[in-house]
């Protein structure tokens, strides 16, 4: 009887005492991962100087590729062949300088037995933060113990300190004492009874969340397992990016240009070119208005209370950015859009919430924050942004340190100084879009905003809420920010009330953050304890972050 043939498991190698693994994640185009590569290099070469002078060394567990011409993992299996190759005892460093798809590297550092520890820089330009943020929203769903550090040169003492905790006992830690507890906190018996009615309402008749092709970008934690997301009352519609594109491909020329012309009396401004690589054309913006009518109707068709649309794997190569798309959906005051036959005006009056990149917890956000907002007399409009970078005013006019938050998709024109006589459209970034598109650019305005992240930890889904402001920096210093970051990109210079840069990154689950206007400072308060009522209600685990306009404590 012949034997099964099986291959050997491989060897694995065993690091000495004071040698530490590195890996990188990097992102799944090819374009981006040669274009990055360099800011990478530097990054690495600093912190490698930092674990050096703690008395470590460090060893790369994968090598630069001569064929790709960078040193990122680049796809799933690559991650899988890396850590068949690494010491499973041995500290791990994960380092990320910019962008990265966290299902790369998640199976390996699911399995891995040694400590680990997620690190990445502080820049605008090269956004390691915004792709670590996402590896520890990631590693906290899939319930992966690890520590997390950030920096802008690796030399700062809030750094070197906990690098040399980590690397002496496997962990470091942050102080959170900015994170409250709802249960803890006091709400009003007229927003919790508003918040705990609209749970019971959604809970009762439910709604339905219409996701064009599920998971985007690596964002694992962006996916809400169906047995979490239930429970609330929302149920997801899987649809299809390809139906879109047919759907698209169906609008009449002449609807699609009503869309256009609708924007430009408003007073937004495309500019346009000639050049399809590199421009903005009139041809770009006309499918862009024919993807916005297709995504109304076919919302519609499934009777969807919000969609999220993928996009960038998807739809890439056969359409363009979805952005003025998205942001236009998340408007009230919008192009209005007919049935087919043209007897129905769809969804007549209203937003039509959408996530961008299919994040399903900024979904059930926006859903729970446009009802309340709603009910309250509030502003409806509300967007996710990428938590991107973070500085103080250069020009020394605000004295508070200034998120900038940005993101390609999503941002509605409500949000913007001026609404629609705000916004501009540029070409999207031609490395990531080949396709084209334009954005739907604005600087948000001056104002009160509540901002939240919905997360799944513990297999619970989880909610954290702060306050914060919008504030209005100087054209030399919007610009200076948007130059370090991305301008084709809309802008929101925020401050978060008493919660800190290292507080935020230390607790903050996501690459992406909820926010939301309210009419007043009192206002956003009230919005803010409604909305965690109504979360709460629906079993969301609900902590309130940092404190209220005033510097009070909830």
């Amino acid at each position: 009887m012949a034997a099964y043939s099986i291959s050997k498991p491989t060897k694995k190698p065993k690091l000495k005492k004071n040698q530490v693994q590195l890996i990188a994640s990097g992102d799944l185009r090819l374009s981006a991962n040669q274009n990055c590569w360099e800011a990478q290099e530097q990054m690495e070469a600093a912190l490698t100087q930092a674990v050096e002078a703690a008395g470590y060394e460090i060893v790369r567990a994968h090598p630069y590729d001569e064929t790709e011409k960078h040193g990122f993992i680049g796809s799933q299996k690559q991650g899988m062949q890396v850590f068949e190759n690494i010491d499973p005892h041995a500290p791990l460093i994960v380092a990320e300088a910019v962008w990265q798809y966290s299902h790369h590297v998640l199976s390996g550092l699911a399995t891995h037995q040694g400590p680990i520890l997620t690190v990445a820089n502080w820049s605008g330009t090269w956004p390691g933060l915004v792709g670590m943020l996402n590896l520890n929203g990631s590693l906290t769903k899939a319930g992966v113990e690890y520590s997390t550090l950030w920096s802008e040169d690796f030399t700062d003492k809030y750094f070197t300190t906990r690098l040399k905790k980590w690397l002496t006992t496997g962990t470091c830690k942050h102080a959170t004492k900015h994170v409250k507890p709802l249960k803890k906190v006091k709400v009003s018996g007229k927003e919790r009874k508003l918040g705990e009615s609209l749970a019971a309402q959604m809970q009762s008749e439910k709604a339905i969340m219409g996701v064009f092709d599920e998971g985007c970008m690596g964002m694992f934690n962006a996916i809400i397992p169906d047995h979490l997301l239930n429970p609330t009352g929302l149920y997801k519609e899987r649809l299809s990016q390809s139906a879109l594109y047919h759907e698209s491909t169906q609008v009449k020329d002449a609807e699609a240009k009503a869309v256009r012309k609708w924007m430009e009396d408003k007073g937004m401004t495309f500019h346009t070119g000639p050049t399809h690589e590199t421009d903005l054309t009139d041809d770009q913006i006309h499918k862009q208005c024919q993807m916005y009518i297709a995504a109304v109707r076919i919302a519609d068709d499934f009777g969807c209370d919000c969609i999220g649309i993928q996009y960038q794997q998807g739809l890439k190569d056969l359409l363009p950015a979805s952005d003025l798309v998205e942001g236009t959906l998340n408007n009230q005051d919008r192009p209005p859009v007919t049935s087919r036959d043209g007897k129905r005006e769809l969804y007549a009056g209203e937003a039509i919430p959408h996530f961008n990149e299919v994040d399903e917890c900024a979904g059930l956000d926006s859903l729970i924050t446009y009802r309340v907002h709603k009910a309250m007399g509030q502003p409806v409009e509300n967007t996710l942004h990428d938590i991107r970078w973070g500085d103080h005013d250069a020009t020394g006019k605000v004295d508070d340190y200034i998120w900038v938050l940005l993101i390609s998709g999503a941002a509605p024109p409500a949000h913007f100084i001026g609404g629609w006589k705000g916004a501009d459209g540029l070409r999207q970034v031609p490395m990531y879009f080949p396709a084209g598109g334009s954005t739907l650019r604005g600087i948000s305005k001056p104002g009160e905003i509540i901002w939240s992240r919905i997360y799944v930890e513990d297999d619970r889904l989880k909610m954290d809420l702060g306050r914060g402001g919008v504030v209005k920096l100087s054209k030399k210093e919007t610009e200076r920010r948007w130059n370090e970051t991305t301008p084709q990109w809309p802008i929101m210079h925020a401050v978060t009330y008493g919660t800190s840069r290292d507080q935020m990154m230390a607790r903050h689950k996501s690459n992406h953050i909820q926010v939301a206007y309210a009419k007043s400072a009192a206002d956003a308060d009230k919005a803010l304890l409604a909305k965690a009522s109504m979360a709460a209600e629906l079993g969301i685990e609900v902590a309130l972050c940092g404190t209220r306009a005033d510097g009070k404590e909830w």
